[in-house]
């Protein structure tokens, strides 16, 4: 029937109550909000899903006995996995063969606040980013000029024991353009070609245990439903490594007793990246155990030259969102004590469509 189809393709969750508030139809969408199949649900009643019971129950036969729209904004609800969902929810009575039945569209506030929260990300990593490479043009050229000169001078001098001076010039002046080039990123276009998540993460882990002489324990837990991509695998290979290493470090540092770095793959349907929903998502999860990221620098980790090493650089994470988002992905992190997880989502195909 049309209007069913019509209800299907919607992105929004819609639910069909019958008089008695039980549950007679879910679209697709609002699966995928509560977890769980519409066989699952059907022929239960809707307010054991919310979390304020008694409220949402009152609403919802209010709406069914006067016959008037209602709408209840920020309600919590729990889905068929326990996982707590933060929604605004409109209901409509339709009266039907002498019965009011009630369509209800649900809004997951969840989604648009990460959709909010991922569009500052990256407007933010645009803007550091463009700064960055206008600094970097303007210092690449006179550090052209003082090499060139310094080269000059140097054959001009007739003293072999002044050469020393003019190469400390050069070499400063290359050591330089080579941090300008880094602070650059990938300046190649990804070489695509098809690629398997798996076989990348297993590569950087064999890095990781080399580097850290086997005293960081590395986990894995992979989901093998996960099919291979279009991408550039030196890139990811890199973009991974960063990530990891810099987890190694801070564990290392930080003397953990048993450091561990926990490696979790996952598919992830209808998800929304900035303002670009893509129906299938790998994520990528790169767990450790290290004592977290302090909250003032957590906003900033992204940023070229910021970290919380002393040696390093600050340009490693920065790269890595970089070389994502030219696979139309993005990282996000989260971190507590104990607890620190960077989150690479990317698209595992390129359809997509544009969320407004």
């Amino acid at each position: 029937m049309l209007h069913k189809q019509i209800l299907d393709n919607l992105s929004n969750a819609v639910v069909m109550l019958d008089d008695n508030l039980v549950i007679d139809y879910m679209n697709p969408a609002a699966e995928m909000l509560f977890e769980a199949s519409v066989r699952q649900l059907r022929k239960k009643r809707i307010d054991e899903w919310f979390s304020d019971r008694q409220t949402d129950l009152q609403i919802l036969a209010e709406a069914r006995d006067s016959g008037h729209p209602l709408t209840r904004r920020e309600a919590k609800m729990r889905s068929q996995t326990n996982h707590e969902l933060t929604v605004d929810y409109s209901i409509n009575p339709v009266p039907l063969q002498q019965r009011t039945f009630l369509l209800i569209e649900f809004q997951a506030r969840d989604r648009l606040m990460r959709i909010e929260r991922e569009e500052e990300l990256l407007s933010r990593h645009e803007t550091a980013r463009m700064l960055v490479r206008g600094l970097a043009h303007e210092i690449k050229n006179p550090l052209g000029g003082i090499r060139g000169a310094a080269q000059l001078l140097e054959r001009e001098l007739t003293d072999p024991s002044l050469h020393d001076y003019t190469r400390v010039i050069i070499e400063e002046a290359d050591r330089l353009r080579n941090l300008v080039d880094r602070l650059l990123g990938p300046r190649q276009l990804p070489k695509i070609e098809a690629v398997n998540i798996h076989a990348i993460l297993e590569r950087v882990a064999s890095l990781i245990d080399a580097e850290s002489a086997g005293q960081v324990k590395i986990q894995r837990d992979y989901d093998p439903s996960i099919p291979e991509f279009e991408g550039d695998p030196e890139q990811l290979i890199q973009a991974t490594l960063n990530i990891m290493r810099n987890g190694m470090q801070v564990l290392q540092d930080a003397d953990i007793a048993e450091p561990q770095i926990k490696l979790r793959t996952r598919a992830l349907r209808q998800i929304t990246l900035g303002s670009e929903k893509h129906r299938l998502v790998c994520s990528v999860e790169i767990i450790d155990n290290g004592p977290g990221i302090p909250d003032e620098m957590l906003s900033k980790i992204f940023y070229p030259m910021v970290s919380g090493n002393p040696q390093g650089s600050g340009l490693g994470l920065s790269i890595a969102q970089s070389i994502i988002n030219q696979h139309q992905g993005l990282i996000e992190c989260t971190t507590e004590p104990g607890h620190t997880c960077f989150q690479l989502f990317i698209p595992l195909e390129r359809n997509h469509d544009t969320v407004r």
